[in-house]
């Protein structure tokens, strides 16, 4: 208690200082007046009595340090001295003041804006209470056609509802990127939707805002009409009715009553509007959908793991499929896992950013030292400690990094927005997490404090290492030369980090170049593309859409300008794909061939511009009533019959089939890329949308259109088609460029990003081995004043200055080469079509450095060049 009170003392007493020297002047004057009365009592004169009670009390300053020291106060007193005096010295150099913050300000802004992202999208927890303890369930097996996605087959999650043990409560929900045609709200359109079962959202322990979640036994057949809405479309659409609740909606042609509005914010799984989902097992379908649990009190997640392993380890097992992997995954990784290892790369390429400015800067702060050492041993002469020096000039260099970062948290605050700005649309997750908050300000504020006592460290030991006598016989030049070794090895690493980022960005630019020289299999310009959604509760059969389809062609293929007029129901590169397997008549399919099967249109190859091999294509005679034929594409041609003609040749989708379910092929055509630009083209059935006797292939279909006119231009046209046909079908137009264009966003905005970094790094590099040799030929002038006057030529102080330049970069640029080759290999998986270790970029970004390098010598050796011997030798 006594060390609490002292503590606490010691605290209020920093806040009434002016008070307290008040009171210790007075104290002193006081004793000071006692002991002069006494010594008048013994006789003394007046004279004589002072100056005894002097002796007698001692050293009035170090009394009054030792007061201070016990206030606690005397560390605080002399900091705030250096600080102010720090601020005078920064003021009276504006320009090196300007270099430095500006320097600190670029490195420490780009680190403060990745960081907000990061922290937005990978660090905040899920909004959801006790999140930590949600995971997801997942029993699919890796591999295979489609990239992974954690889910549980319906069957499996039913007998998994029965069995667990470890989790509190479980709910499964729709995989994301489900939609539905909103109607009678303003004009249709398409929106995400969720359906998920009746514990979703006691799950996640989120109730809506207005009204109630989903009850037990909603979701079945007949008491499923119900639907929860999402603030923002609550707001968008329904202009905030407080009377929302038991009103109609109407979603695919079905009337649903509103009995819930969700919080702001809320939008798990990435949807408008929530519907109540009741699992059933289908003996024709087995869905695969995500499933979120939440364990129990004391339940670890290792304990759950175990469970599940468990649990799979006794499901039967079906030779024809992949065995599961079971797995508990934390909840957020559905959401971030793609997107976490762009973001920790770029936080590794803003950190070597940073790195470069630091070295920057102190070389600025080592150069400024040499010419401050005569101040500073005057100063260690006249009692000051090396602690107290090199305090002095450590508070100036974290001054320099705080008001950098000041500056560097505004230019994060831009640059926040403007990465939001250029993201892609829906690659970035979390998005209206990312904000500059309390942790972000908190970050800054730590990364300048630090950033200031490392640019400062080396300055400061350097500076203060020799003793004041010593100190005081250096020269300017002698301080230099103790300096030399370490201006040299903070300019090779900047120039080694410089390598890597700039190596990182080769790499990444090569990728994105030969990514848009792909080709696609088919040719996107000047053609436009129409996509919709046709419910079944008003398209209810395959007929039915296809007159739908048949009419909307027929009034497009009118339309002024248009070449061509097609239709496919899943668009090359675009977000959806059936894909499947098939027999052979009189042969085998090779065991784990699949295939695409797009259902298309007569023209609908001419329009994309698809190579016919050989064969025909698809005619209005291929109606429902003539022969099934099919189309393959050349690398199921090749597969399936190699050095044979396939035209002719028969197959089928079903798996048992029938007579009449054998297929012609009439046709072969090239290989489209379906799924990406990175991906590899995927070998494809076509079969004509007139034959095709399942709804599901004609639901989702995209009319395309060849225009002899710019393709956006008839953009209102393909809408006045579809309202003359359907006024209530929601529609999503896009030119084919865009479509492609949107596949390629990720690695283009990858690419940008580390650019960016990378040039500004290379920036901080060139001014930082300016600044070396600049301040190297302001210390040799007399040196060098002496070479000339013995006869050196200027092409030989030209060589000696952009000889040791080059002498810099070219050991900077071998460490960093070998920084490089160890680090590339973590870009590896946002690589395309380019290794790690890429020869040809390595070379290319050495060259380049090396050639930059030199420019930046060039400067500083002219100006030596051009020393006058004679001024030069009175140069000091």
């Amino acid at each position: 208690m006594t060390g609490l009170r002292m503590l606490l003392l010691k605290f209020i007493g920093l806040f009434r200082k002016a008070r307290l020297e008040q009171r210790l002047d007075e104290d002193v004057r006081a004793h000071l007046d006692m002991l002069t009365e006494e010594n008048l009592r013994k006789g003394m004169t007046p004279e004589e009595a002072r100056y005894a009670a002097q002796r007698q009390f001692g050293n009035v300053a170090s009394m009054k340090e030792e007061c201070r020291d016990k206030w606690g106060m005397r560390f605080v007193s002399e900091l705030a001295q250096d600080l102010r005096y720090g601020l005078r010295q920064l003021r009276r150099n504006p320009c090196f003041t300007a270099v430095a913050v500006l320097t600190l300000a670029l490195g420490i802004g780009a680190n403060t804006a990745v960081f907000t992202v990061v922290n937005g999208v990978l660090l905040r927890p899920m909004p959801f209470p006790e999140a930590d303890r949600l995971f997801l369930i997942s029993l699919t097996p890796r591999g295979g056609p489609f990239e992974w996605q954690p889910g549980v087959a319906d069957r499996d999650y039913l007998e998994f509802l029965g069995q667990n043990r470890a989790f509190e409560q479980i709910a499964s929900f729709s995989n994301s990127g489900t939609t539905a045609s909103l109607t009678g709200a303003g004009d249709p359109v398409q929106i995400p939707v969720a359906y998920v079962t009746t514990s979703f959202f006691a799950t996640l322990r989120t109730n809506p805002s207005i009204g109630r979640r989903f009850l037990a036994g909603e979701g079945e057949p007949g008491n499923d009409g119900v639907a929860v809405l999402s603030n923002e479309l609550w707001k968008e659409r329904f202009g905030s009715d407080s009377e929302i609740l038991g009103k109609t909606i109407r979603l695919d042609g079905v009337n649903r009553t509103v009995v819930g509005v969700m919080p702001a914010g809320f939008s798990f799984p990435g949807a408008k509007v929530w519907m109540p989902l009741a699992i059933r097992i289908n003996q024709h379908n087995s869905f695969t959908r995500p499933v979120v649990g939440r364990l129990k009190p004391g339940v670890t997640p290792q304990q759950a793991q175990a469970e599940l392993e468990t649990f799979a380890k006794r499901l039967p097992f079906d030779p024809g499929q992949r065995r599961g992997l079971p797995q508990i995954i934390p909840l957020k990784d559905l959401l971030v896992a793609n997107i976490r290892p762009s973001l920790l790369v770029f936080a590794g390429a803003v950190a070597f950013v940073l790195l470069i400015a630091c070295a920057n800067v102190a070389n600025l702060f080592l150069a400024r030292a040499t010419g401050r050492g005569q101040e500073l041993a005057v100063r260690s002469t006249l009692g000051a400690s090396h602690w107290r020096l090199s305090r002095q000039l450590l508070a100036e260099s974290t001054l320099v990094s705080l008001i950098g970062g000041a500056a560097g948290m505004l230019l994060a605050f831009w640059s926040v927005r403007a990465l939001i700005a250029l993201a892609p649309a829906g690659k970035v997750p979390r998005m209206e997490m990312i904000q500059i908050n309390g942790w972000v300000l908190a970050f800054t504020f730590v990364l300048s404090a630090l950033t200031g006592v490392v640019v400062g460290f080396v300055p400061a030991f350097q500076s203060t290492r020799h003793g004041a006598g010593e100190s005081l016989k250096q020269t300017g030049r002698g301080v230099s030369a103790g300096h030399k070794g370490i201006r040299s090895a903070l300019t090779i690493s900047e120039m080694a980090l410089a390598v890597i980022l700039l190596t990182g960005a080769g790499l990444m630019l090569k990728s994105f170049l030969r990514l848009r020289a792909v080709n696609p299999g088919f040719s996107p310009d000047s053609v436009m593309t129409m996509t919709v959604d046709l419910p079944d509760s008003i398209y209810g059969t395959a007929s039915q859409m296809q007159l739908f389809h048949t009419r909307t062609l027929a009034e497009l293929s009118r339309l002024p300008g248009v070449l061509a007029t097609g239709m496919v129901n899943w668009i090359p590169l675009g977000e959806g794909l059936v894909i499947g397997t098939f027999q052979v008549e009189g042969g085998t399919r090779p065991p784990g061939f699949m295939v695409d099967k797009p259902c298309v249109s007569p023209g609908y190859f001419r329009v994309m511009g698809i190579p016919l091999l050989r064969g025909r294509e698809f005619t209005e005679e291929d109606t429902a009533t003539a022969p099934g034929v099919v189309i393959v594409s050349e690398s199921v041609a090749r597969t399936l019959w190699p050095g044979k003609d396939p035209i002719g040749k028969r197959i089928s989708m079903e798996d048992e089939p029938g007579p009449k379910d054998w297929l012609t092929v009439v046709g072969i055509v090239g290989d489209i890329k379906q799924q990406g630009l990175a991906k590899k083209s995927e070998p494809a059935i076509y079969q004509p949308y007139s034959q095709a006797a399942n709804p599901f292939f004609l639901s989702h279909m995209t009319f395309v259109v060849r225009t002899a006119l710019p393709p956006e231009s008839v953009a209102g046209s393909l809408r006045a088609v579809l309202r003359n046909v359907d006024k209530n079908q929601p529609v999503s137009i896009a030119s084919m460029n865009s479509v492609i264009a949107v596949t390629t966003a990720e690695p283009r905005f990858q690419t940008r990003l580390l650019t960016t970094f990378a040039l500004m790094a290379l920036v901080l590099t060139i001014v930082g081995i300016y600044g070396v040799l600049a301040y190297s030929v302001a210390q040799r002038t007399h040196e060098i004043g002496i070479r000339v006057a013995l006869g050196a030529q200027k092409r030989d102080v030209l060589g000696m200055v952009i000889g040791q330049g080059l002498k810099l970069a070219l050991i900077g640029v071998a460490i960093g080469v070998a920084g490089a080759l160890a680090l590339t290999r973590f870009l590896a998986s946002l690589l395309y079509g380019v290794k790690p270790t890429d020869p040809l970029t390595f070379v290319a970004v050495s060259l380049t450095l090396i050639a930059v390098a030199l420019v930046a010598c060039y400067i500083p050796a002219r100006r030596a060049a051009k020393v006058d011997p004679m001024v030069a030798l009175r140069y000091e």
